[in-house]
């Protein structure tokens, strides 16, 4: 018998693993044939530290160290560039105050994205504080430290869940598995998992997000481009290996499934994003979808179940998952622990199971 079974292998349960596993021994359940097969292997992958709801701010903050300099660091330079359009004037000055940006003229934004339209161009805020993520190694960093006390299970969907006494007895094609301490980190299935160990869902949301690739515009080199976005976040889009990658940032609430992106939905996000530039766009290369997965109130649901402390929440990290990683699953340990946590105690209640209570 294990000390915890996580069950989920995307970002929540890799790193609230690698953080256990300093506690007792670890099992970590993954469905898939691959960690971070859903939203975590469809992430847009950006540190970006005032994005978000207050609590993911205060997360953002307390992981940033972490992911600068475990194992070496995760983080390379990319900047936060938002853009209004005509109209959009009073957007773009809330997104100044809520994401900390200093604002450009439009000769700095050209300057940092050339196919912006000027001819459209109302107002730009810009930070260098943005940063990718360098998304697989922050999994397979985490992944290291549970296999140094523990075990990674993939293909092994949950299909039941017995609570005796003295432990958890999870069932999976791979075989029965038994811990003390169960850690639910299904992502978009979380409140389905909650229902198989019989413990209230508190209302897991999944919302779809569309991605589009397509070829870098006119054939630049847009290595050096931030991350732009339109203002409201009503599109982004982000140099990735050579081309760019373009969201319509829809948030289409959703079944917990294996998404796909909508064509019509893409087609607008598309056309919201050709507003904005001179180059239009003429082919895809490929595109995808992931799920973002939210609690209720928008914050992550982080601790034991008020009816089972052996049952242990990791959820709702929403599009905010990659980044709050380090301190979320820092947060979990310490409360399994019974060690104070460096979090603020306003903070800890914010994201406790026990205010759905």
């Amino acid at each position: 018998m294990d000390d915890f079974i996580i069950i989920g292998g995307g970002i929540a349960g890799v790193s609230a693993g690698a953080r256990l596993s300093q506690l007792g021994t670890v099992t970590l359940l993954e469905a898939e044939d691959a960690l971070a097969y859903h939203a975590s292997g469809r992430s847009a992958a950006v540190f970006e530290q005032s994005y978000g709801a207050p609590s993911v701010v205060e997360l953002n903050r307390a992981s940033r160290q972490f992911h600068e300099t475990a194992n070496g660091g995760v983080l390379s330079p990319r900047g936060l560039l938002i853009v209004a359009g005509k109209g959009q004037e009073d957007t773009l000055a809330q997104d100044l105050v809520d994401m900390r940006l200093d604002r450009v003229a439009a000769d700095e934004a050209l300057a940092l994205v050339p196919i912006l339209n000027l001819e459209n161009f109302s107002g730009a805020g810009y930070h260098a504080d943005a940063w990718d993520i360098d998304t697989d190694l922050l999994i397979q960093n985490f992944a290291r430290d549970i296999r140094a006390n523990g075990k990674v299970v993939s293909g092994a969907k949950v299909t039941k869940i017995k609570r005796l006494p003295d432990r958890w007895e999870v069932t999976t094609p791979k075989g029965v598995f038994a811990a003390k301490s169960l850690v639910n980190a299904a992502g978009a299935w979380a409140d389905q998992i909650a229902a198989l160990a019989g413990i209230p869902p508190i209302g897991i949301q999944p919302y779809r997000r569309s991605m589009a690739r397509i070829p870098a515009p006119g054939g630049r080199d847009v290595t050096t481009w931030p991350l732009f976005m339109g203002a409201g976040e009503s599109w982004y889009a982000k140099p990735d290996a050579g081309a760019l990658i373009v969201s319509p940032a829809e948030a289409d609430p959703m079944d917990p499934h294996d998404a796909w992106a909508d064509d019509m939905v893409l087609a607008e996000g598309l056309a919201r994003y050709e507003e904005m530039v001179t180059e239009p766009v003429n082919r895809m290369i490929a595109n995808w979808a992931g799920l973002r997965s939210f609690a209720p109130d928008r914050n992550l649901v982080i601790g034991p179940a008020p009816e089972d402390a052996g049952f242990l929440w990791c959820a709702g990290q929403g599009g905010y998952g990659f980044q709050t990683s380090p301190a979320a699953s820092q947060l979990l340990a310490d409360l399994v622990a019974g060690t104070t946590p460096v979090l603020g105690q306003t903070i800890v209640a914010t994201l406790s199971p026990t205010r759905f209570a």
